[in-house]
């Protein structure tokens, strides 16, 4: 999107005006300020939002990842799709997500479009309980355990502004430094 996020919009008027350039949409890459944004709630499912969460999904599985937040295409709204198997037929939607119960914890490897070729271990909660809206705009509640916990969890980080660096160790920063450098770089040129 050419218009960098306006503070000043609802989330629907961000989510009209993402929705008039879904063709234009990207990736957005660290260390796009757009990415440390908090993200506003989102008060209604409508055509924009619906057709949001197409392209969003579309983008996802184009990049290989499982999980994709609105703010990581520029949108600074609180959505995110998912699918921690990468099967089109296991799609997971998300809006205004809350952690309403946590248990157990888990190390595991990580990565994130947003830091393409950057990875790490990751310390999260093994099991959550999350409330949400659905994209039919009811409420929802899963249960989640293990990699599809990891995923919701990771995906919530970015509603909050929280990126993949914040989450990695000392020792991982340094093993992706050189990386870490390139994408500085590469925002520059072209910002």
């Amino acid at each position: 999107m050419s218009d960098p996020v306006n503070t000043h919009k609802t989330a629907q008027e961000r989510i009209a005006a993402a929705a008039k350039q879904l063709d234009d949409l990207s990736v957005v890459r660290y260390p796009d300020p757009r990415l440390r944004i908090e993200s506003l709630p989102i008060l209604m499912v409508d055509d924009d939002t619906r057709a949001l969460v197409k392209r969003m999904f579309e983008m996802m599985f184009a990049s290989q990842g499982v999980g994709l937040a609105a703010p990581q295409v520029g949108v600074n709204v609180q959505l995110f799709v998912a699918s921690p198997t990468f099967d089109p037929n296991d799609l997971l939607v998300m809006l205004n997500p809350k952690i309403v119960a946590e248990l157990g914890w888990d190390e595991q490897e990580e990565g994130c479009l947003s830091f393409p070729g950057i990875y790490g271990n990751v310390k999260r909660r093994q099991r959550i309980i999350v409330e949400f809206m659905d994209l039919s705009g009811a409420p929802a509640t899963l249960d989640l355990v293990d990699f599809p916990a990891r995923v919701v969890l990771h995906e919530m980080d970015h509603l909050g502004g929280t990126l993949l660096v914040d989450r990695l160790g000392p020792m991982a920063k340094l093993a992706n430094r050189k990386k870490f450098k390139d994408l500085e770089a590469q925002f520059a040129d072209n910002g």
